[in-house]
């Protein structure tokens, strides 16, 4: 290998870590599928990526042509359609079928791409997803609707800070500050009242850190000890600054609309739940830009883990029955990962949204500052732990019975 040839590699190399890195990729998947590539293309290399740092370091047989490099990266967002495209262009590469140098340039366009759904498609999906999760947590029809009004405002929240650094920095505590002030003030003007608690939680809920929380964990299960950490206690902190927000604006709506009783949840028919999560697997098919073609398998994981967690929790305490769950969508994801030749990661994120513990976290930091019981749950903190520690279990279970044919 001469000097050419080894910084077309590296050039290349270090533009595919960073646009995994900003696809979301979890930590320890990103530096053993780069590892692969790096294999596949003749040289040595050694990674280390963080949700806010990336380091490379390749090498070629004899030490003759040496490149380290370390980047500060802004934390990844998921983007299905993108880590889509990246992996088949690899995949191209590595099979002899396009030339390094064409496939640099594509790099280049995958990452140029906007969103297959837009932004007016993507807005729906998140209104369609807050009002889902309205559903799936037993609200009534008309908190059901509130919710997806309240979604959409945290949409417009979020388009906003795309474009301005500093609506960016603050959006977890100004969003929820706004929707606890409208939700009060929905609240006052509804005669029959609301329990707007939950109403809040199910509008923020694609901003309640429960998946961030879920990958850090399994980076710390995977002794990736330093990137494990960093996610975990940043998905704590976003967590605090929605609650913050959200105590905020409740406590303004207070003095401005008067005290509210929290009114009880009213379980609505055993029907409404599923086709929360038809809807639910529907919003979040634009909101993580999902493939058409992958669009079915998406959908798919989604019922499978809401099924195998429902149907078994009959059976087994509810911490188990996310196991079961878990353990289903990897064998479903890893699955997918061979038949459609893409990463197990498009489906399993997914599945995973109806099973992380995000809500029950946050209705606990509730109860635990408030003294208000938004949800007639015992032992809530017990629960979200043994669901947590149930989910990294069961995907490594799955990833034991069944390999996945893909890093990502």
């Amino acid at each position: 290998m001469n000097n050419k040839e080894f910084v077309q590699i590296r050039r290349f190399i270090l533009k595919l870590g960073k646009m995994l890195h900003k696809y979301g990729s979890p930590s320890f998947r990103l530096e053993a599928y780069l590892t692969e590539v790096a294999t596949h293309l003749g040289v040595h290399a050694s990674f280390n990526s963080t949700p806010t740092y990336l380091m490379i370091g390749l090498w070629s047989d004899h030490h003759e042509d040496e490149y380290n490099h370390s980047a500060r990266m802004q934390p990844g967002e998921l983007d299905m359609n993108s880590l889509s495209l990246t992996d088949e262009l690899a995949f191209e590469l590595l099979s002899g079928n396009i030339s390094l140098e064409e496939a640099d340039k594509r790099l280049d366009e995958i990452d140029a791409t906007p969103s297959p759904y837009g932004k007016s498609l993507t807005g729906i999906g998140f209104g369609m997803s807050t009002s889902a999760f309205a559903m799936l947590m037993g609200l009534g029809w008309l908190e059901i609707l509130y919710s997806g009004l309240l979604g959409l405002m945290v949409y417009f929240w979020k388009l906003w800070s795309e474009h301005s650094k500093r609506v960016n920095l603050m959006l977890e505590p100004v969003a929820s500050f706004c929707v606890g002030l409208a939700a009060c003030a929905i609240n006052y003007c509804t005669p029959s009242g609301l329990n707007i608690w939950l109403i809040i939680l199910s509008s923020l809920i694609i901003l309640v850190p429960g998946l961030s929380l879920t990958m850090g964990l399994a980076e710390l299960s995977s002794r990736n000890m330093v990137s494990g950490t960093a996610r975990v206690l940043d998905a704590m902190m976003q967590l605090f600054k929605l609650y913050f927000g959200a105590f905020l604006g409740i406590s303004l709506g207070y003095q401005l609309f008067g005290v509210q009783e929290l009114v009880p949840i009213t379980k609505l028919t055993g029907w409404v739940p599923w086709l929360g999560v038809l809807m639910l697997s529907v919003g979040l098919v634009a909101i993580f830009r999902t493939r058409m073609k992958h669009v079915l398998w998406a959908i798919t994981s989604t019922f499978i883990a809401y099924g195998a967690s429902t149907l078994s929790s009959a059976y087994l305490e509810n911490g188990l029955g996310a196991f079961v769950g878990a353990f289903a969508l990897g064998v479903f994801a890893n699955m997918f990962s061979r038949i459609a030749n893409a990463p197990s990661t498009i489906v399993a994120m997914h599945g995973l949204i109806v099973l992380v513990p995000g809500s029950k976290t946050y209705i606990g930091l509730n109860s635990f500052v408030s003294g208000q019981d938004v949800l007639n749950a015992e032992h809530l903190g017990q629960e979200t732990f043994l669901i947590l520690m149930s989910l990294i279990a069961g995907l490594t279970s799955a990833n034991e019975l069944m390999p996945t044919k893909k890093a990502l």
